[in-house]
């Protein structure tokens, strides 16, 4: 492939998107910079605490519980509130909580922060989400969401090696840091980004779309199919957090080692998801969301054989492949499927799938390895990700591809079932312009 090519392929791939989603863009980069404290927190608390795997596992299921929480709530809150509010709120909670989190001794004073921080950081996905799907026209939305993913691990990538070096230095000055770019993510959405929520109660008033409720969300039997999927997917791939880190602590590997072997996952990312990306939007997503659940559970099944540092970093390879498969096409598919006036709720309980199993991944993943050794975890995590992806054949076999497809303009329509109708087309007020879709950044 020539250079000409390539920067032809990568100038299609970032051009005709509106502004404010490279705002929105930029504010998720700064703050995955300063992700330090996830990366390191399952060792802080071993390593330098002195406690199990279990107490780790504890506190991490904690900030899977605030998360649980926060899901419902948060998602209200950006179709009510809106979802700039939202976002100042949840980003300023986090910088705060994080920071006290650092400073805290005490087990119960942990875990009660733990919580705090759960509940304040996942409270800005779905305002988040919604607000690209707001700003960004349909046709253009699994392109813009695998842009989205690809900025969250190329801050990963750094934020993974960095953590680690600071990490062995102080583990204060990672909390600090985390919460002064948490907090720097808030200046940006404050400064560059306007209100994207549509009106609601004007399009309610002229009779355009029902109202949404969460009770509409629950009856709504495909959408939570894809939610119910997407908690078993997201358990597996959530094991990276807690059970890896002390399965290599367990085997003598030092925190860097760690952070070499996960920053494996935002470099490959970063490296490839833009061409793998465009290379998928011309093949069926049915069968992508099948095989991106055998990757990610066999991925970390081979996890057992890793017998050094290289062969951690080649599973880590193989289930980061899962990931760049099915983020954006998952995500652009719960994006069709969420009526426009009630994408906050819809985006909220897709999120609750992520804070429910990061409420359970770290319990069962340090139990597991507590009882009956990390081998046994990573077999139950190639089970797992093969009932999931059985579980995506039955459900999508029955929606017909072009449904689901990334390339369609219109918003795809699930087909007839006791779920709420699929979105309409956007208002022109929720629509970006033609002079705002072409200004992306220089």
């Amino acid at each position: 492939m020539s250079v000409a090519s390539v920067r032809r392929a990568a100038k299609e791939s970032v051009s005709g998107l509106p502004r404010a989603f490279w705002w929105l863009w930029a504010s998720t980069l700064v703050n995955r910079l300063g992700a330090f404290v996830s990366i390191f927190l399952a060792m802080f608390l071993t390593a330098d605490q002195g406690h199990s795997a279990s107490f780790a596992g504890l506190v991490g299921a904690l900030l899977g519980l605030g998360s649980v929480i926060s899901s419902i709530g948060a998602g209200v809150m950006t179709d009510r509130l809106g979802r700039r509010p939202t976002l100042l709120i949840a980003q300023t909670s986090t910088a705060v909580s994080v920071a006290v989190l650092g400073f805290m001794t005490d087990p119960v004073a942990i875990s009660v922060v733990a919580f705090l921080v759960g509940m304040a950081s996942n409270a800005s996905r779905p305002a988040v989400q919604a607000m690209m799907a707001d700003i960004v026209a349909p046709e253009d939305r699994v392109r813009a969401f695998a842009l989205n993913y690809w900025a969250i691990n190329l801050g990963f990538a750094i934020s993974s090696v960095a953590a680690g070096f600071v990490a062995e230095y102080s583990y204060l000055i990672g909390f600090l840091g985390e919460a002064v770019m948490t907090l720097a993510c808030a200046i940006l959405v404050f400064v560059k980004l306007p209100e994207s929520r549509p009106d609601a109660g004007g399009a309610a008033a002229k009779g355009d779309e029902p109202t949404v409720s969460m009770g509409t969300v629950l009856r709504d039997g495909r959408f939570m199919a894809v939610v119910g999927l997407s908690f078993l997917l997201a358990v597996v791939f959530l094991q990276s957090q807690v059970a890896l880190p002390v399965a290599m602590a367990d085997g003598g590997y030092s925190t860097r080692d760690y952070g070499v072997a996960i920053a494996v996952n935002g470099v490959l990312i970063v490296a490839v998801q833009i061409p793998v990306t465009r290379f998928l939007e011309h093949r069926d997503p049915r069968l992508l969301l099948v095989l991106a659940a055998l990757l990610g559970g066999y991925g970390f099944g081979l996890t057992a054989f890793a017998g050094s540092l290289a062969v951690y970093m080649l599973t880590v390879c193989v289930w980061t492949l899962a990931e760049i498969i099915n983020s954006p096409i998952q995500m652009g598919l719960v994006a069709r499927l969420s009526p426009t006036h009630g994408r906050g709720r819809y985006q909220g309980m897709y999120t609750l799938s992520w804070a429910a199993a990061s409420l359970v991944a770290p319990v069962a993943g340090g139990t597991v390895i507590d009882r009956f050794g990390a081998d046994a975890l990573w077999a139950g995590c190639a089970v797992v990700g093969t009932v999931t992806a059985a579980g995506y054949w039955l459900l999508m076999r029955r929606v017909p591809a072009a449904g689901l497809s990334t390339e369609g303009a219109a918003e795809a329509a699930p087909a007839p079932a006791p779920a709420p109708a699929p979105a309409p087309e956007e208002p022109a007020d929720a629509r970006p312009s033609a002079a705002d879709r072409a200004g992306a950044p220089a």
